[in-house]
């Protein structure tokens, strides 16, 4: 097996994680294509053939990824087809883009220890779930510019 085709089956090992995740799996194929190109920025084609995928799955993740922020698309000169690259830092972005959908939690979890009697597991479960999530919260930021830190430190 060449060192290509250890990366292409490496990628696609990437996307069932990113699948597990929860992301869709042409989504995840797609994201982990971009990971694993040496090249500036691919069209939708170039997709659609590295990922033996159609035309409409591709184009939906790709929207998908573009929404999400995660890939952005870019001019290229003498060239009439969408291109899209990878935004910098994309694991960052995505965790950060989490807290959303912890507030959702949160305001869920209090809804129902409103309504729960204090004592019950049901109670006990929704406390616990919120305060997981209020700590999320507050660390996730630190997380992440921590991260930036060590990034820059080693220069990149």
């Amino acid at each position: 097996m060449s060192d290509a085709d250890d990366l292409a089956e490496i990628s696609e090992r990437m996307a069932l994680v990113l699948t597990d995740l929860s992301m869709q799996r042409m989504t995840a194929r797609v994201m982990s294509a971009f990971f694993f190109t040496e090249e500036p920025a691919l069209t939708s084609r170039d997709l659609c053939d590295r990922l033996n995928a159609s035309a409409g799955a591709v184009s939906m993740a790709i929207k998908t990824l573009t929404t999400l922020d995660l890939l952005e698309r870019v001019p290229v000169p003498g060239s009439r087809r969408d291109h899209y690259r990878l935004r910098d830092d994309p694991w960052a972005m995505m965790s950060s883009a989490e807290p959303a959908a912890f507030g959702s939690l949160i305001k869920l979890a209090d809804e129902g220890l409103e309504r729960a009697d204090a004592d019950s597991e049901v109670a006990r479960r929704l406390r616990d779930m919120r305060d997981f999530y209020e700590f999320l919260l507050q660390e996730i930021p630190r997380v992440i510019e921590r991260w930036h830190e060590v990034k820059e430190s080693r220069g990149r």
